[in-house]
């Protein structure tokens, strides 16, 4: 049998083929529904959860048996994301309502990890119970499961916005959601001024809940810029811990400024990270009046505690406080992107449209709720007006079953009064028999009535409950017919919520102004500075260098004198110049290893070599020699490069060129170059330009064939060098003329 070879257009079956890939992690995976605010892994936690019949009146079952449950039956995408999705689902102080009750070690706020699922327990919380699965079989339609073995509902039948609530983050393609929690009792108040008054401002809505309400507490810093957020559904917020200060009760206590609030983005590592910071930060004498810190933090909340020095004013308090501010994660930044789907779409939104999906879908489980309850009264209905008429019949009913032989005989009679197989031998009786005209639902119920119903209490039981269904079914009609009844029930349902569930406002509001620190000036001191020739960089002791000095000769191709406060000179092959302050580079030992300037600069191991490494100090007053490998020399005036900014050209080079030193001179020393071909050229200072930064320089030797410069000295009376494997004195070579091509070292 031959094969049949479809051909297509590679980038359009690529083109295809990822945005469809797109649209189901976007719609499928990553992104809550605006309806229950939800992703499909929690939602079928959750509905894995009330299959399981884990509900918040029963005992907790293993986390593994509720992880395989829902990963064999509806979410095939591993177990641990769905193990991450409950864990989190039960972290009060990720959520502002947990979702579930977990037993057993679910993690930590300071970032420690949950115990693996088998040793964990869990079961829906009672907010769960009530709010998210109520009417589940009444109210949504359920859609087959990724084998089609089984069902699973579309949405949850949320009666509350759980996207405002709890909030919500995720990353799908090219589209992200990060949406912050809210009080509950503020989105409750909210939603019911909503109903009443649809037209209501952003200003108005604002005042109602004023804003995100966060587990952890904290600061908005920013609050101005709070209605633009909510008017585009996305922004930057501002977010503080909460620093107080307490002052020493007895006299061998210390004073302490304690943070009992830490921003949202602070939960995990940012504990450690926060307390590791401020270290660093005393340790650079950034702030010079903390003595210790240790973590109080317990499930009570946050308490980070830092001990001051005796007797600090309260400006100096301030400034510590600014510091922690600026230095550390304890101010943060949250970023808002209120993204969920919406009718199966991605979209952007914003508060009002929020709360008008939210009362749209609750009018849509109203209607099938009460559609559903309507139907199930008016069956009732159907069979108690049977079972009412059949108790004044009863006699021919009675005499109807003796004559039948067979259930369906007698309920063909009971339907139709009519059945070929029935002889009823009272005429009266059969008479009475043969006008019966009940329904197939009736029939059935007066087949399966007991005698004990023919009792008059129970008649007349009957005849209350058929009032009752009729009551019912005048109620279930009205709120159906009338959207008023329908808001009445949601305004209800919202104040129970409010009242059961409803906790305080955690999270403030402010509008900080920016923050100004004083930081003390650090003590200057003097160091060496050491570099090899791989790049890497440190600052010694001074003491230190004079015990080892020879080891760190031996180990650095540049070793200078200087001070904290100086910065290191770092000259490239392309002619630019990069600056490093000392007091950034790294203090360690003689046998450490140090920092490469790659990190402490601009400047690029991998674009240019080091050519020369001075100081800000030991370039003063002098002049820097640039020598190229083509041989263009020039001298330039120091004061030009002690002031200049972190990168800069030193000295233009031609394309097909480069530097190969850089050197400080002064005038009374002369000057050595060298080829690659051992030819030496000496000159005086005073024979070579003074020319500026941004400057080619001009030609210094004359180059044979294939040659090129190699190196340069500025000459000493102990000038040495190596040729030909023997050690040879600069000075005695004789000075040559400018431009002469040099001479050999004899």
């Amino acid at each position: 049998m031959s094969e049949k070879i479809l051909s297509t257009e590679y980038s359009e079956e690529m083109k295809t083929s990822y945005i469809n890939y797109s649209m189901s992690v976007i719609t499928a995976r990553a992104i809550p529904d605006i309806r229950d605010g939800l992703k499909p892994v929690q939602r079928r936690v959750l509905y894995g959860m009330n299959e399981l019949n884990v509900h918040a009146n029963k005992p907790t079952l293993k986390s593994a048996r509720i992880v395989g449950d829902v990963m064999g039956k509806y979410h095939p995408h591993g177990d641990s994301s769905i193990y991450e999705t409950l864990v989190v689902m039960a972290q009060d102080f990720k959520r502002m309502q947990a979702l579930a009750i977990g037993q057993g070690n679910f993690g930590s706020i300071e970032g420690d990890s949950p115990a693996a699922q088998r040793y964990t327990e869990a079961k829906l919380s009672k907010f769960s119970d009530d709010v998210m699965l109520a009417d589940l079989d009444k109210t949504v339609d359920f859609m087959p499961n990724y084998d089609e073995k089984l069902k699973e509902p579309v949405v949850l039948p949320c009666r509350f916005p759980n996207f405002l609530l709890n909030g919500s983050e995720g990353i799908a393609v090219g589209m992200a959601t990060n949406s912050p929690s809210h009080n509950l009792s503020e989105i409750c108040d909210l939603i019911i001024e909503y109903i009443k008054n649809p037209s209501i401002t952003l200003k108005s809505m604002l005042k109602i809940m004023k804003g995100p309400d966060f587990p952890t507490g904290g600061i908005v810093a920013n609050m101005s810029e709070l209605p633009n957020i909510y008017k585009t559904g996305v922004g930057k917020l501002k977010l503080r811990g909460k620093v107080v200060y307490e002052p020493a009760k007895k006299s061998r206590d210390k004073d302490k400024l304690v943070v009992t609030e830490i921003p949202y983005t602070m939960i995990g590592d940012g504990i450690g990270k926060f307390m590791s910071d401020v270290g660093s930060l005393v340790e650079q004498k950034k702030i010079t009046d903390i003595t210790d810190i240790y973590n109080h933090s317990n499930k009570d909340g946050i308490r980070i505690v830092m001990e001051l020095k005796k007797d600090l004013d309260t400006k100096k308090i301030e400034n510590i406080k600014n510091i922690l501010y600026k230095k550390t994660r304890l101010e943060d930044t949250y970023g808002v992107n209120m993204l969920a789907i919406v009718d199966g779409r991605p979209e952007t939104m914003t508060l009002k449209s929020i709360l008008e999906n939210f009362v749209k879908f609750q009018h849509e489980l109203i209607n099938r709720k009460y559609k559903n309850l309507l139907d199930k009264e008016n069956e009732r209905k159907e069979i108690e007006e049977g079972l009412i008429k059949a108790t004044d019949l009863i006699d021919a009913i009675i005499a109807t079953l003796r004559a039948s032989k067979t259930r369906e005989d007698a309920k063909t009679h009971l339907k139709t009064g009519k059945c070929k197989n029935i002889k009823i031998k009272d005429k009266k009786l059969a008479k009475i028999a043969s006008k019966f005209d009940f329904t197939d639902l009736q029939a059935d119920a007066i087949l399966d009535m007991r005698l004990y119903k023919l009792i008059g209490l129970e008649i007349t039981a009957l005849n209350e409950e058929y009032k009752d269904t009729l009551a019912k079914i005048k109620k279930y009609k009205a709120i159906l017919k009338d959207k008023n009844k329908a808001e009445e029930l949601i305004i209800d349902d919202l104040k129970r919520i409010k009242k059961e569930y409803g906790v305080p406002r955690r999270t403030s509001f402010e509008d900080a102004e920016e923050i100004v620190i004083e930081e003390p000036k650090a003590e200057v001191i003097d160091v060496v500075y050491c570099q090899d020739k791989f790049g890497y960089c440190k600052v010694m002791d001074i003491n230190l260098y004079e015990k080892n000095k020879e080891a760190v000769e031996a180990n650095n191709l540049y070793v200078i004198r200087a001070k904290t406060d100086e910065k290191a000179i770092v000259f490239g092959s392309k002619g630019f110049m990069h600056q490093i302050r000392l007091d950034k580079v790294p203090m360690l030992k003689t046998n450490e290893k140090g920092k490469p300037i790659d990190n402490l600069s601009k400047f690029s191991s991998s674009d240019e070599t080091i050519v020369g490494v001075e100081t800000t100090k030991s370039i003063e007053n002098s002049y820097l020699l640039f020598v190229t490998k083509n041989g263009l020399i020039k001298f330039s005036d120091s004061s030009e490069y002690v002031t200049a900014n972190s990168k800069v050209v030193a000295t233009k080079v031609n394309s097909d060129d480069e530097v190969v030193k850089t050197l400080v001179c002064y005038a009374d020393k002369d000057l050595v170059i060298r080829t690659n071909d051992d030819f030496f050229l000496r000159l005086k200072p005073d024979e070579i330009p003074l020319l500026g930064r941004n400057t080619k320089g001009v030609k210094g030797i004359k180059l044979g064939k294939g040659d090129f410069v190699k190196d340069a000295y500025v000459l000493e009376d102990d000038s040495v060098v190596n040729v030909g494997g023997k050690n040879k004195n600069l000075n005695q070579l004789s000075r040559a003329k400018k431009a002469t091509k040099g001479s050999k070292l004899k």
